[in-house]
């Protein structure tokens, strides 16, 4: 026996095997023959309809958004996002796009990068949202861009209160009740010890916008039993102040 073809028996045997199983594969008639190898892809062996798309993202895009965002140029918003800047890219103090426009007050910029589906949840360094912001500062468009794209009816601030407690803190009268129709729980009971009828008595002046925030709540289900943390109802919090129109609502 050649001694050079007993030495190669061995690795000769296995590829066989292995060409037998590629020739079962490519029994299959709808398989060309051709089709057991696999060419590197290249001009000529693929077509512009199987052509993978390979975008190249340039890092500095994303900053050019963050810029257009809080500058609330929305034409240059939507123009980057096409071309691939980064939705949820963290600026100064951890903020996104969507969050430092928000921060701004630029309104339509905000609404467009949640129409491209910026999340509405992410936080910054101070544990804002864009819909926590909004909800707190009485932003009210955006605030119902938000809560038509997915916005966390539970989710709290640095106090850990919902996004009804501070806007009843402010008397926001609007977005009170947009949050109060969102089913925000307006007995949420935040760090401090206060719920959203507690902060409008406690920061408030008993005006009239607060007087409605206060109607508003009690309407949608506020308890005026909860006690805050050093013991006091609603009620003899809004007496403590002289807030008359407020006591006889929650008489």
């Amino acid at each position: 026996m050649n001694p050079v073809r007993s030495i190669l028996r061995g690795p000769v045997l296995a590829l066989a095997v292995l060409a037998v199983g590629v020739g079962a594969c490519s029994a299959d008639p709808d398989v060309s023959e051709s089709a057991t190898v696999v060419p590197a892809p290249g001009p000529s062996s693929m077509t512009s309809a199987t052509a993978p798309q390979i975008i190249t993202v340039d890092p500095a895009l994303d900053g050019e958004l963050y810029a257009a965002a809080v500058a609330n140029d929305t034409a240059r918003v939507r123009d980057l996002i096409a071309r691939g800047a980064d939705l949820e890219s963290r600026g100064a103090h951890a903020r996104t796009p969507l969050v430092a426009a928000t921060k701004n007050g630029s309104t339509a910029a905000a609404v467009a990068l949640i129409d491209a589906g910026a999340d509405v949840n992410a936080k910054d360094d101070i544990q804002d949202s864009a819909y926590l912001y909004a909800g707190a500062e009485g932003l009210d468009e955006i605030l119902a861009a938000t809560l038509s794209h997915g916005a966390d009816l539970r989710s709290v601030n640095r106090f850990g209160g919902t996004a009804l407690i501070p806007a009843s803190e402010h008397a926001h009268v609007s977005t009170v009740r947009m949050l109060i129709a969102a089913r925000v729980d307006v007995n949420h009971v935040n760090t401090p010890r206060w719920t959203a009828l507690q902060e409008a008595i406690v920061y408030g002046d008993g005006s009239r916008r607060y007087q409605e925030t206060v109607a508003a709540l009690l309407a949608a289900g506020a308890d005026p039993q909860i006690r805050d943390a050093d013991g006091r109802t609603a009620l003899q919090n809004a007496q403590r102040r002289g807030q008359d129109a407020i006591v006889e609502l929650l008489n």
